[in-house]
C-alpha cells in the first residue's frame, strides 16, 4: 500500500465509544454541478499527481490553492431546503475531496504554516456548519448520513477535533445496528431494482472510513454488533452483484446494473482489496481500474494497489459494457 495516500492519518487519541438531483433537466443540473466537481477534481489531481510524481511542487500548489477558497471563507454561505438539498448533498463530497487531498500533501510540506492553518480551520468550520443540518428523514440514516461521516472522521482526523471524529465513527456503528443477519442495510434495500447499487454505494463512504478509522489504531472491521460486521455486508454486496437471487425477498430480481460499468462505484473495492487480500475482487478489479472516485477516494488504484501490480493493468470497455447490460454473473 503507497502510505503517501492519508499517511497523515494516524494521531488521534482514543475517542469514546460512539453512540435527487435538484433540476427537473439533466443539462441544468449539469451545469450548475460542474463547477462543483471541477473543485474535487482539482483537488484529486494535485494529490495524485504528488504520489505520482514525488514532486513537492503539487503538495505545495494544493495547499496554496485551498488557502485561497479558505481566505475568502468559501462554501460557508450555501442555500438549503429540505425540498432543494443539492448543494448541501453536493458540499458532502467537496468536504472529503479537500480533505483527503490535503492528508496526503500536508505530511510533506515544509513551512507553510500560516497557509495551513487557514486551511485545517476552513476545513473544521465548513464540517462544522454543513453537519447542524440533520437533513430530512430521508437522509438521516442512510448513505447520506455515511457520506457526511466520511467527511467529518477525515477532517476530525485532520483538525485533532474529536468530537467530529466520532461522529464520523458513529455512522459505523449505525450501518451495523440496521444490518439485517444477511449483511444488507435495509434502507438500501427499500431501493427497490437499485438495491444492489445502493448497498454498493453505502460500502462506498463506509469502507472508507473504517479505513481512516483504521489507521489511528482500532480494530474497526473486526467491531460487532448482534454478531454482525462489516465483512458480511461486504460478502452480501458481492453475493447480490454476482447473484441477484441472492436478495431473496428484500428486493426484485430484476436489478438496475449500468453501474456496474463506471469504474468510481469501486473505490472501496481498492482499500479493502489492499487490507485484506480479498481474492474475490480480482477478476472484476482487473477489468474497472484505474479506479478514481473524486468524492470517496481520488486515485483509488494509485494510493492502493500495490505499485509493482501497476504495470498490468488492462482495459476491456466491452467487458464492461456488457457487464452493465447483463450484470455481473454474466
Amino acid at each position: 500500500m503507497r502510505q503517501a495516500a492519508g499517511s497523515d492519518w494516524k494521531f488521534r487519541p482514543l475517542p469514546r465509544k460512539c453512540a435527487s438531483r435538484g433540476s427537473t433537466h439533466p443539462d441544468d443540473w449539469k451545469l450548475a454541478t460542474e463547477p462543483l466537481f471541477k473543485f474535487e477534481d482539482t483537488v484529486s489531481e494535485l494529490a495524485g499527481a504528488y504520489v505520482a510524481s514525488g514532486n513537492v511542487y503539487y503538495a505545495e500548489c494544493l495547499v496554496k490553492f485551498l488557502d485561497r477558497w479558505a481566505q475568502d471563507d468559501a462554501l460557508l454561505d450555501f442555500h438549503y431546503h429540505w425540498e432543494q438539498p443539492q448543494a448541501w448533498f453536493s458540499l458532502e463530497s467537496m468536504i472529503f475531496a479537500a480533505g483527503m487531498a490535503y492528508s496526503v500533501a500536508r505530511p510533506f510540506v515544509e513551512g507553510m504554516q500560516e497557509e495551513r492553518a487557514r486551511v485545517e480551520e476552513w476545513l473544521n468550520e465548513l464540517a462544522s456548519v454543513h453537519m447542524e443540518i440533520e437533513g430530512a428523514d430521508s437522509s438521516c440514516c442512510n448513505n447520506h448520513f455515511y457520506r457526511r461521516a466520511l467527511y467529518a472522521a477525515m477532517v476530525g482526523v485532520l483538525t485533532e477535533d474529536d468530537a467530529m471524529f466520532r461522529f464520523g465513527v458513529s455512522a459505523i456503528y449505525s450501518a451495523l445496528h440496521d444490518m439485517t443477519e444477511e449483511g444488507a442495510f435495509p434502507l438500501e434495500m427499500e431501493r427497490g431494482r437499485r438495491a444492489t447499487h445502493y448497498q454498493n454505494y453505502a460500502l462506498l463512504y463506509l469502507v472508507p472510513i473504517m479505513e481512516i478509522v483504521a489507521r489511528q489504531g482500532y480494530d474497526i472491521y473486526e467491531y460487532e454488533v448482534d454478531g454482525g460486521t462489516m465483512h458480511d455486508a461486504v460478502d452480501f454486496a458481492m453475493d447480490i452483484l454476482e447473484d441477484p437471487s441472492q436478495l431473496g425477498d428484500l428486493a426484485p430480481r430484476e436489478q438496475y446494473t449500468g453501474f456496474l460499468k463506471d469504474n468510481q462505484y469501486f473505490a472501496w473495492m481498492e482499500m479493502y482489496r489492499a487490507r485484506f487480500g480479498e481474492s474475490r475482487f480480482d477478476d472484476f478489479l482487473a477489468s474497472m481500474r484505474p479506479i478514481y472516485n473524486r468524492g470517496a477516494g481520488g486515485y483509488a488504484t494509485l494510493y492502493f494497489m500495490d505499485p509493482e501490480a501497476q504495470q498490468h493493468i488492462r482495459h476491456n470497455e466491452e467487458e464492461r459494457q456488457t457487464r452493465a447490460f447483463e450484470g455481473l454473473s454474466n
